[in-house]
């Protein structure tokens, strides 16, 4: 058990596992086997595979703060939203990291450069968009005046308060409070740094610690799967459906029907690295934390699970970071058409 053992250290240091393969322990072929077996007809076909700007879309925005509490903005270009404000923000490109395009982003639409730090808030919608909410630290460059306007942007400016300005979208507004919360919060528990960890991936896993106490010794407790190598339980995440939805039939897999009272509590690490250029590895995990709450001795499993007891101070580390502010959110989000 001790490499369980080490990715959840690894998890709470906001860094990626490391296996020695991609493990998915329910795929969309299986998914689709079981929604046949109840005569429903499958959404997704089993050979969907995510490619960069055809069948999965990744989009960054870079929420920055100044000493002030200035909200860095920028107006857009584009034809479809000109003269409307907004977060710099667009699709990353291929072969790009998060922590790249971010910067690139920011760069392109404002004239600054910026050393991205930290996750604040992993956004998704569909099972196939997602977008990585960042903050960091200016170290150059020049703000964007009219004089310099492009395709890119009209110009930029250190905004106090955005809702005075014509914002291309008012979803701006809970990445705005997030990244003005963490910065005011030096001398409060946060969790630590966390950028998402550059490793390719051929599909959409989202994987899973699902953490409960044993009544007996009130220890906690994660579950692993013994599918194969123990490893954490994984699942392929149905583009055409949200995040909530694959992880409830995940979750029906492993409890059954009568699932065990639980809540996402939020990411611990994204794992993502974009293929250039062929597309075969732009997939994506997302670890996600889930607190049963049930102690261990009332919760039947389904056979290839199981229960590993962790170390006391390792289990108290997990507890801790179910604590307000001590995880990065995941926002699960309707859909809408944007000029990014």
């Amino acid at each position: 058990m001790d490499s369980v053992e080490g990715n959840i250290r690894l998890l709470l240091d906001g860094k990626g596992v490391e296996e020695s393969q991609e493990f998915c322990d329910f795929t969309l072929d299986d998914q689709n086997e079981v929604a046949a077996s109840k005569g429903v007809e499958p959404c997704t076909p089993s050979s969907y595979s995510p490619v960069l700007r055809e069948s999965v879309c990744y989009i960054v925005a870079a929420v920055l703060i100044n000493q002030e509490g200035h909200v860095l903005m920028m107006q857009e270009a584009k034809s479809s939203c000109a003269g409307q404000w907004y977060l710099p923000a667009g699709r990353m490109e291929a072969g790009e990291s998060v922590t790249e395009a971010a910067a690139r982003e920011v760069q392109e639409e404002t004239g600054l450069t910026v050393d991205i730090t930290t996750l604040l808030m992993v956004e998704s919608a569909s099972g196939s968009w997602f977008r990585f909410v960042v903050t960091g630290n200016v170290t150059g460059g020049t703000l964007k005046t009219p004089a310099n306007a492009d395709s890119e942007s009209l110009q930029a400016k250190w905004v106090e308060d955005v809702g005075e300005l014509s914002l291309r979208g008012s979803d701006i507004y809970p990445l705005v409070q997030r990244a003005k919360q963490y910065w005011s919060a030096k001398d409060e528990p946060w969790h630590p740094l966390i950028l998402p960890s550059v490793k390719p991936h051929s599909r959409l896993i989202l994987r899973l610690v699902i953490a409960i106490r044993k009544r007996a010794n009130n220890r906690v407790c994660i579950l692993v799967s013994d599918k194969t190598a123990t490893h954490l339980p994984a699942t392929e995440i149905n583009p055409l459906r949200s995040l909530h939805s694959t992880l409830r039939k995940y979750m029906t897999e492993i409890f059954g029907s009568d699932l065990p009272p639980h809540r996402p509590q939020g990411v611990l690490n994204v794992e993502l690295s974009t293929s250039n250029p062929s597309g075969s590895h732009d997939g994506i995990s997302i670890t996600l934390l889930v607190p049963v709450r049930k102690a261990l001795e009332e919760v039947p499993l389904i056979d290839k699970y199981s229960w590993v007891e962790l170390p006391k101070p390792l289990g108290e580390d997990l507890l801790n970071r179910m604590g307000k502010n001590m995880i990065v959110p995941l926002n699960v989000i309707r859909y809408w058409e944007s000029c990014a």
